[in-house]
């Protein structure tokens, strides 16, 4: 593992719950649609940052995992941006194949619709 540190002025402005991660949320490029949602702590963030590879922290594993490193669906990561309260960070990427762990191409494809506007 690296000793490389994120940067303090990004980790300054992280707001991180009690397990030290932030919310990441990944959206294709291409359109503007919401691909997943994951966690980060700072160095899954100085990861992404260094290697424009989508790196996240699994909460079950407790380790970090690169999107696509076992199933080939990658998430380059074009920008990065933090939302004003510093609690979630948004990457905005180039996704090959699903980004779903289901097949799906987002996470939000077979998700539960909970309300929509009707015409």
């Amino acid at each position: 593992m690296s000793s490389a540190r994120l940067d303090p002025t990004i980790a300054d402005r992280l707001k991180r719950n009690e397990a030290g991660l932030v919310c990441a949320v990944a959206q294709r490029r291409e359109d503007g649609a919401v691909l997943m949602v994951a966690w980060m702590d700072d160095e899954a963030l100085r990861r992404t940052l260094a290697t424009r590879r989508a790196t996240y922290f699994s909460r079950s594993r407790g380790e970090y995992w690169v999107k696509g490193e076992t199933s080939g669906h990658t998430q380059y990561v074009h920008e990065v941006r933090l939302d004003c309260d510093g609690d979630t960070v948004l990457l905005t990427v180039d996704q090959t194949g699903a980004a779903c762990h289901t097949g799906s191409a987002t996470c939000f494809d077979d998700g539960l619709l909970l309300a929509a506007e009707t015409g």
